[in-house]
């Protein structure tokens, strides 16, 4: 069974998502059978890019975006750190954060190959409990050889537009399939959610999942019983147009 994530590595509701799901996962007696991909997904196309590029912080651009200035983006921010608490998540340094570009993380998570997941966590921590700047090449370089990525490689494709018209391709593919914001998660191009769900949604999403291996057109999965039921999908927290919202009850 594939299990394909969209995501990008600087959204907090995504690095909640990838906790509730393996949770979920954790729990799942077929684990051994599910294979997890990694897809890229840029919340903010046009965020500064390189190691000087970013100056704005998280949370004065939700400020800006949200309205109430960065004293009201930081009190979105300890929102969402709340919730990230609850799944193990340390978000205390987010509001530090640089708005920025993550072209280039995402290129370097498809020339990862095998080493991806690795390589994938490896930049949400960076970014959210370290407030590392991902659109530094430096910074890039020493998270991706961290892993294990090869150094050459790294380098190859940092000086180069490698891999970007890949970083496009998913990008088009969750335009297509219906995903306006992200965490996005489909299994075996047949079931999906969308946002941060619960633990017990994934849960449902899986074992509805296992059921139905032929290909076919989407079923978004609630909270409810069946599928079709998308009420409490449609408000499960996520992330789209370059920011994240709070709703009242995550």
């Amino acid at each position: 069974m594939l299990i394909e994530i969209w995501s990008d590595v600087v959204c907090p509701w995504c690095y909640i998502g990838k906790r509730r799901l393996e949770e979920a996962l954790a729990g799942f007696e077929h684990r051994d059978r599910v294979d997890v991909e990694w897809r890229s997904f840029q919340l903010d196309p046009s965020a500064p890019a390189g190691a000087d590029g970013p100056t704005e912080r998280v949370a004065e651009m939700i400020g800006r975006k949200y309205g109430g200035g960065a004293d009201a983006g930081q009190q979105m921010i300890a929102q969402v750190a709340g919730v990230a608490a609850e799944v193990g998540l340390d978000f205390g340094r987010h509001a530090e954060g640089l708005h920025l570009n993550t072209r280039d993380a995402h290129r370097l998570l498809h020339a990862a190959g095998p080493l991806r997941a690795e390589l994938k966590e490896a930049f949400l921590h960076a970014y959210f409990v370290e407030a590392r700047n991902l659109a530094d090449p430096a910074v890039l370089t020493e998270i991706a050889t961290g892993v294990g990525v090869d150094a050459d490689d790294v380098r190859a494709v940092l000086s180069s537009d490698r891999y970007d018209d890949e970083v496009e391709a998913d990008v088009r593919e969750a335009a297509g399939l219906g995903a306006t914001g992200v965490p996005f998660f489909v299994v075996d191009r047949r079931y999906g959610v969308s946002g941060a769900q619960p633990v017990e949604v994934f849960t449902q999403l899986l074992e509805r999942a296992w059921t139905h291996h032929a290909p076919s057109s989407i079923v978004t999965i609630g909270a409810g019983d069946g599928p079709g039921d998308t009420a409490d999908a449609a408000v499960a927290p996520g992330c789209d147009d370059g920011a994240c919202a709070v709703p009242s009850t995550p």
